[in-house]
């Protein structure tokens, strides 16, 4: 059972109305989100975002006192996931047909949908699940509910929709109810010269029998029907509507044939076109009728009701409609008022530059009776006019506006201004005498120089190989250059030996009097430390060296170690490509 509470108005995403324009389609089941019974609205009840969500929405009206002959018809269309849950943890679709005057239930027009075991009559799989849980899907369907012999009473549609009680998987529905609530539908009037009339049940049953009046005869078993020449007037057809299995009331409807159809075009009201971007013209279409535009140029489509046009040139274009019989013939026009803004944008100067280089980049549009620009999304207090110097990085455009109403905006355009990034030094370098080292700069640029070129392979990249003969140190300047043009200079000293060298003191005095407080590895022409590890005479391993730290400080486990002899391990890697292993021992003084 769904118990829900008032949300106060629509809520977005949740209570979502569609108008017969929009052209959507419904991602899983593929039909129109639009129902084809030719309304101009429809109501999505729910979405695809599970999270235990449960929506629905009531159709209350009272039938007219003098109407004891009294028919209404809802559609629908479901979509929800099978997560293959308890039946009562699935997702689900309610309605309730209530007679609120007599306080009852309408029980063949009220039903639940539930996903659960064999899929429902009447629905489909989805091709286009999210994941590996199945989507049912039911196309847009009928439900008749016959309200003889209740006039003067309240009746009440309420429709609900919910998602599984995990959170996890979602259902929703849309909703239609036809405006035109009596037993007529398409066709039953006509035009005094049609030749030939098509008269059309309501959308959405599985099975239509049309009869004559007695029911002595039956004339047609399809939702249409042909007649040519259309019957004498005052004709009476009767169709009896089959509901699918389970879902709704099994119904006749009748329809009194009358030859006092009048059409009326109606092209809309005029509309402005900017720069060939299509606009509406027309109306919502009504069944059983045929349409069509001249000129066909710059039209969607020149045969339905309401085509989008996008003509390069002011044009008037005029509607003719007819029924589908041919009588009823009339017409309309309606103009549609074509405006060009040129919405082109020029880039004068770079995009991309250094702030110091004495680069810049302007950008500029048309004139026109309004300009608004834009960075990263934001109005630019101040900035209305046809130049526009870019003085911070950020993603540009102009909003243009003209005396005919047309808003176009520009194509974007990125502008990077650059400042260049500070010089560092970089840590001493070891090598060893005739033994290429390899040196490494840092890599932000498009283009590094090492100065001088002095000892190295090349000087023109960011990773060259440094190889002198004899003791000495070299000091380098790197230039590293930016696509931008930012230029950042850094230093490496390189000191040369005659072979590697790692030492270890013999001793240390960790008092905090600044002075020989810590101890760790002294090591010349090591490029890789591997370990270098401090035992006690037990053999407990009381410190592990890393890197950058400032070595041991006579503590374990943050307690004060007594005077003592220790034992050190070491090994690592020479910049000759040699592992280095030593050992040996050092004294802790109090």
């Amino acid at each position: 059972m769904l118990n829900l509470s008032p949300s106060g108005g629509p809520v977005p995403d949740r209570h979502t109305l569609f108008t017969a324009n929009s052209g959507e389609v419904d991602p899983f089941g593929g039909f129109s989100v639009n129902c084809p019974n030719g309304s101009g609205y429809s109501i999505r009840l729910g979405n695809s975002q599970a999270g235990g969500e449960a929506e629905g929405i009531s159709y209350e009206f009272v039938i007219p006192a003098d109407q004891p002959v009294y028919s209404l018809i809802y559609h629908y269309a479901v979509v929800f996931q099978d997560p293959n849950h308890q039946e009562y943890e699935q997702p689900r679709m309610v309605t309730e047909i209530t007679n609120v005057t007599d306080n009852t239930i309408i029980t063949c027009a009220s039903f639940t949908f539930i996903p659960y075991g064999s899929i429902l009559p009447g629905f489909y799989e989805s091709p286009n699940p999210i994941d590996n849980t199945p989507v049912w899907c039911k196309d847009w369907s009928a439900v008749s509910i016959n309200l003889d012999g209740m006039a003067g009473k309240t009746i009440r549609l309420f429709f609900k929709t919910s998602d599984c009680t995990f959170r996890r998987h979602f259902g929703y529905a849309y909703i239609d109810v036809n405006s035109e609530c009596s037993s007529e539908f398409t066709g039953a009037t006509y035009c005094p010269d049609d030749t030939a009339v098509n008269v059309t049940a309501p959308y959405g049953y599985q099975n239509y029998t049309w009869f004559n009046s007695t029911f002595t005869q039956i004339l047609g078993t399809t939702q249409t029907i042909h007649f040519s020449p259309p019957p004498p007037p005052g004709t009476i057809l009767a169709v009896e509507l089959v509901p699918y299995d389970g879902y709704g009331c099994l119904d006749t409807l009748y329809a009194n044939m009358v030859d006092t159809l009048k059409l009326k075009a109606n092209a809309g009201p005029d509309v402005l076109s900017c720069n060939n971007n299509p606009a509406y013209i027309g109306a919502i279409p009504k069944p059983g009728v045929n349409y069509s535009w001249s000129p066909a140029t710059g039209l969607s489509n020149p045969n339905i009701s309401n085509p989008r046009a996008g003509p390069i040139v002011t044009t008037e274009y005029e509607l003719t409609v007819r029924s589908d019989g041919g009588g009823c013939v009339n017409k309309d026009t309606v103009i549609v008022k074509a405006s060009v803004i040129d919405d082109s944008l020029q880039l004068t100067g770079k995009s991309l530059f250094c702030i110091n280089t004495g680069d810049s980049a302007v950008l500029t549009v048309q004139p026109t009776n309004n300009i608004q620009w834009y960075r990263n999304g934001n109005q630019i207090p101040g900035a209305n006019q046809v130049k526009y110097k870019v003085n911070q990085s950020g993603i540009y455009y102009a909003e243009l506006r003209n005396s005919d109403g047309c808003i176009i905006s520009t194509r974007s355009e990125e502008i990077v201004i650059e400042s260049p990034r500070p010089g560092i030094t970089y840590p001493l370098q070891y090598a060893i005498i005739n033994i290429p080292a390899e040196l490494q700069a840092r890599t932000f640029g498009v283009s590094v120089l090492w100065d001088p070129a002095t000892y190295l392979n090349n000087p023109a990249i960011a990773d060259p190989l440094f190889t002198a003969s004899a003791e000495l140190e070299q000091l380098y300047e790197i230039s590293i250059k930016t696509a931008a043009g930012c230029t950042t200079v850094d230093n490496q000293l390189v000191k040369v030996i005659k072979e590697v060298k790692v030492y270890v003191p013999t001793a240390f005095t960790p008092d905090n009097n600044g002075l020989n407080d810590y101890i760790k590895p002294i090591m010349l022409g090591i490029k890789e430390l591997k370990y270098f590890r401090i035992y006690n005479r037990g053999g407990q391993l009381v410190y592990d060296y890393h890197p950058n730290e400032q070595g041991w400080d006579g503590k374990i486990g943050g307690l004060l170690q007594s005077t003592g002899v220790y034992v050190w391990m070491f090994q690592g890697l020479g910049w000759d490509k040699k592992m280095y292993t030593q050992k040996g021992t050092l004294a802790l003084i109090r």
